[in-house]
């Protein structure tokens, strides 16, 4: 089943190494390697029917390779968010130009102040969005975001985080009433229509993959989460996302696919 054509992605910046951390005990990233993971994380992207745009680095930014947290993308509009964390807010302005290129003028809208969102918070599930409301992403900005989805006969509705830094960091949808889910999303009663596919506490980083076309990207590294995946039917690539996890980043985290 293919629903996405085109993927979005920045090159990481040689500033990543001072990028934002709640892990500084894993240590700085290698800058050198995260290129090489990149590159790879781009080749399984094609590998799953997609064209993708590569964005060129952006040293003002440290942050700026995960390209997913400054836009939301839907089969009907763009929306370009407006980031809680105050080093990335920027990152907004550098987002506009590439989403013209696939949506007309009017078709993108914004996030104002008082209001932050970031992508990262968004799960969507066909035509509805979850918003987590984060340390990132307040309820003034889901408020705007939710109107602009309804706008376009999409819908929203908020999820309160207690732990994780963003919604996708725990819960993410794989299609085919699928989600999988660690910690506190576990017992969330928002998700118990879906068939959730508990992860194991010492695999949590690995709730974080993508469905692309059919195929689910998993984090490398995480057999117990690469296993259950399978037994849910999907055929799966790894691609290892060390150095992006020291800041505190995942595989959704480097793209907008749509």
């Amino acid at each position: 089943m293919k629903k996405f054509n085109h993927a979005i992605v920045r090159r990481p910046c040689k500033a990543m190494v001072e990028g934002i951390t709640s892990a500084p005990e894993l240590g700085k990233p290698d800058y050198e390697l995260a290129l090489k993971q990149h590159d790879a994380y781009i080749e399984a992207l094609k590998q799953c029917g997609v064209e993708v745009t590569v964005l060129p680095a952006d040293e003002r930014y440290p942050d700026s390779c995960f390209v997913e947290d400054p836009a939301v993308v839907t089969r009907a509009c763009a929306i370009v968010t407006n980031p809680g964390a105050s080093s990335r807010n920027g990152e907004k302005y550098e987002i506009i130009d590439a989403l013209q290129k696939f949506y007309p003028e009017e078709k993108i809208e914004y996030i104002q102040d008082p209001g932050t969102l970031e992508g990262g918070d968004v799960m969507m599930v066909g035509d509805h969005f979850y918003a987590g409301r984060s340390a990132r992403t307040n309820e003034e900005g889901i408020r705007q975001f939710i109107e602009i989805l309804e706008k376009y006969g999409l819908s929203g509705s908020e999820v309160t985080l207690e732990k994780v830094l963003h919604l996708k960091t725990g819960v993410n949808y794989i299609e085919d009433n699928n989600m999988l889910v660690s910690g506190e999303f576990t017992e969330k009663p928002e998700f118990d229509k879906y068939n959730k596919i508990e992860i194991p506490e010492a695999e949590a980083y690995a709730a974080n993959c993508i469905w692309m076309n059919g195929t689910v990207i998993v984090p490398e590294g995480f057999p117990a989460v690469l296993e259950a995946v399978k037994k849910a039917g999907y055929p799966v690539i790894t691609v290892d996302t060390s150095e992006y996890r020291k800041l505190d980043g995942g595989l959704s985290c480097l793209s907008l696919r749509f």
